[in-house]
């Protein structure tokens, strides 16, 4: 039987309902993984011409089709117009380092400047969309991974103690430039998406990575700006944050209106955790350990995913996927094994 996709069913999942079909998920699929499973290169194209972009999307969404997927994962990282991520991944210095420098960055500028970079791929991606399929994802980073492009996290310890009122201002600086970005992104392509989301890893292993009180005054107001926003162009929100987060989840929850949320990690708590903590209030996706993924054969893969699979049997708002992302070093034999595994169940 011919695989057809249906949007409807991640919807379902995200809005916390029961789907007729439970949808497979990811954050992201590697193009390199892609490619050794189609053997094709096709990565670079994303960097191309318009028709190239095209031809991206187009690929990208008939691998999703032939693996049982209803939506393709696609964002557009805030992170490339302030350093590229460089210092959000410890490789750069802060360029905010006291009131003045916040003052005179071009905050006006953000909008225009993030367009400029991602307007082309998100319009190939909305002509090239089959029948049935949409994309998930939007504007990706979330307010804290963009505060740490702009001043790294020891750095952002610094700043906080010597100047206080630059600490506070930036998270509203921050806040209010995705605001804006995400308001043009929705007038605009809100209809090639089924679900919105951003990540913003707040967590490690054991714990939240800044204190949870700055958490809950200076991150989730400015969750809660996005998600409205979100909701008023009749989308529903899935945070994919990363770590320990119980200190703040239920936080997270109440204040902000998110539909779902994505990560998980057994080393931190087993997906079913999430799942009978916070069901009753969000769905919740992913599911399958990435160490499970790389380390173990493909029937032990299988017999993994199968029990996650009974284990949230029944339960509403649930897509199954990676606990974060099927990254370049996942081996392909794995990510078949999961996704084999799911259709299975399903009946495919």
């Amino acid at each position: 039987m011919k695989f057809e996709p249906d949007y409807q069913h991640i919807i379902d999942a995200a809005m916390n309902r029961t789907p007729s079909r439970i949808p497979l998920y990811e954050h992201n699929i590697s193009p390199i993984v892609i490619e050794k499973i189609i053997d094709r290169d096709f990565a670079e194209l994303i960097e191309g011409s318009y028709t190239d972009k095209k031809e991206y999307f187009r690929i990208l969404a008939q691998f999703c089709i032939d693996h049982g997927y209803d939506v393709l994962p696609y964002e557009g990282g805030i992170v490339n117009i302030v350093q590229k991520g460089a210092a959000l991944c410890g490789l750069t210095g802060s360029i905010i380092n006291d009131m003045q420098e916040l003052t005179n960055y071009p905050w006006d500028e953000m909008p225009e400047r993030y367009f400029a970079l991602y307007d082309e791929s998100f319009r190939a991606l909305a002509e090239v969309l089959p029948p049935g399929m949409k994309a998930i994802g939007g504007v990706g980073n979330g307010v804290f991974e963009t505060v740490q492009d702009f001043v790294p996290l020891k750095e952002l310890a610094f700043l906080q103690y010597d100047y206080p009122e630059a600490y506070e201002t930036l998270w509203d600086k921050v806040g209010e430039a995705m605001v804006r970005i995400w308001k043009i992104f929705l007038d605009r392509y809100r209809e090639s998406f089924a679900v919105c989301r951003f990540g913003d890893d707040l967590g490690f292993s054991s714990s939240t990575l800044i204190n949870p009180d700055d958490i809950r005054k200076f991150i989730i107001p400015q969750y809660k700006r996005v998600v409205d926003l979100v909701h008023q162009n009749n989308k529903p929100f899935l945070l994919h944050n990363c770590g320990a987060i119980f200190s703040v989840m239920d936080d997270i929850i109440d204040q902000t209106g998110i539909d779902a949320k994505h990560s998980n990690e057994d080393n931190i708590a087993p997906f079913s955790r999430w799942v009978n903590d916070y069901g009753d209030k969000i769905g919740n996706f992913g599911g399958i350990e990435m160490n499970v993924l790389c380390l173990n054969t493909p029937a032990e893969i299988q017999e993994y995913v199968m029990n996650v699979l009974k284990e949230t049997d029944g339960k509403p708002g649930i897509a199954i996927g990676s606990g974060n992302q099927i990254a370049d070093y996942i081996p392909p034999e794995g990510f078949l094994a999961m996704v084999e595994t799911v259709r299975k169940f399903r009946g495919e």
